[in-house]
């Protein structure tokens, strides 16, 4: 009896959840656990805060710059090698972080983990799911980035247990362990049987026009704007979460605990968002999805980070950050171009990869020790005004123009 069968590439239930737990392990043991690493390197290296935001850059940076090449390995039929190998790789990179002595050793770490996170992350995963799923892909998505949302709940509090058990350095040995032990063999049983094209669903689609084509017109442009900004926002936020925390003089408990909350949040917004989207319209929800962001900051500003505005953040950013993942990992399929969608993506990697990696370090730099973070709070709430007004646009735009 095969008590650990391999999910049949069209169960996209399965298939998605099995695929979405080395989301989870390395959203949390990278992305997420940036923010607890700070601090004690910052004492331990004497770095400032800015220095140490630009460790996070680099990795985010060089994430952007290998995004072309993964996915055009992912479309080339190699996607059980890209995710496989990318999980060693980040298994690898966590393993040096824990002997770093010096500043430009933990530059040089975090740059490899960047690009490991390129072939490792919801980039790949989406594309892959795209291609196994072209019928329901949006479905697909939503239900692989459920277990990826719990990241921040799950390995904010584990991995800050861990380095109070262990130490920071020790504690990454434990993270590393996870990817080499768990998630790299998981990609390896998973991603079998890879097909190397797209299947057309729709035949009857009239003939696509070219990629110049798209590049000529305002809705791929607005669109750029809605994604970069929004990658920008979501992107300095964590990587600042308990810092900022810290310094509203908030309990040790609500400084992990807010955080920690948004993952649960997150997944609640997908869950919803999977439940009910068949009777909303499509539009009218990603219209409003990316709303929150700037909400959830403007109560965080005008409360002063109190306990109570610190809850409502959590909720409205947290439900906005959440559904806003599958409203910027469909929006171009929807608006611009389905037979196009890898090469116009592909087009923003390197902004996109810009934008996040100056996001982190802008907000260090803004950071002052006599006001702390509010004049990079303002700075980010309008950051995401302008990107949900960009995706309102385009869906202007673009909507009318199928109407006439």
């Amino acid at each position: 009896m095969r008590f650990f069968s391999r999910p049949s590439p069209q169960a996209l239930g399965p298939f998605s959840v099995c695929l979405s737990l080395p989301q989870l392990i390395t959203w949390g043991s990278v992305f997420y656990t940036f923010s607890l690493l700070m601090t004690p390197l910052e004492a331990e290296l004497g770095m400032s805060r800015a220095q140490s935001s630009l460790a996070f850059s680099l990795a985010l940076l060089a994430e952007g710059l290998m995004a072309y090449l993964v996915g055009r390995w992912i479309d080339q039929g190699h996607e059980r090698k890209v995710m496989t190998v990318g999980s060693v790789w980040v298994g690898l990179g966590l393993i040096a972080h824990s002997q770093v002595q010096t500043v430009n050793g933990f530059y040089a770490v975090w740059i490899w983990l960047g690009l490991g996170l390129a072939a490792t992350l919801y980039t790949p995963a989406f594309a892959v799911v795209t291609r196994r799923f072209a019928q329901d892909f949006r479905r697909a998505i939503i239900t692989l980035t459920f277990l990826g949302g719990l990241a921040s709940t799950v390995f904010i509090p584990l991995f800050s247990w861990w380095m109070d058990l262990w130490g920071w350095r020790h504690a990454l040995w434990a993270l590393a362990a996870l990817q080499l032990l768990l998630c790299a063999p998981l990609h390896a049983w998973l991603l079998q049987g890879a097909r190397r094209g797209i299947q057309r669903t729709e035949p009857h689609e009239p003939r696509p026009v070219s990629v110049r084509t798209h590049l000529r017109q305002a809705p791929f442009w607005l669109l750029a704007v809605f994604t970069l900004f929004m990658m920008a926002v979501t992107s300095a936020l964590p990587a600042h979460m308990i810092a900022l925390l810290q310094e509203a003089h908030l309990p040790p408990a609500w400084v992990i605990a807010i955080p920690a909350a948004i993952g649960v949040i997150q997944v609640l917004g997908r869950l919803l968002l999977f439940v009910f989207e068949r009777y909303w319209d499509v539009h009218t929800a990603n219209r409003w999805i990316p709303t929150l962001i700037p909400l959830g900051l403007l109560v965080l500003i005008v409360g002063g980070l109190q306990p109570v505005a610190a809850v409502v953040f959590v909720v409205l950013y947290g439900l906005g950050n959440g559904m806003n993942t599958i409203v910027k990992g469909t929006a171009m399929a929807q608006y611009v171009s389905r037979a196009h969608v890898g090469q116009l993506n592909g087009l923003l990697g390197l902004p996109i990869a810009l934008a996040r990696a100056a996001a982190p370090l802008a907000v260090g730099l803004l950071w002052s020790p006599d006001k702390g973070y509010a004049l990079a709070l303002w700075w980010l709430l309008l950051a995401s005004v302008l990107g949900a007004s960009a995706l309102w646009l385009t869906q202007h735009l673009t909507l009318r123009a199928r109407r006439h």
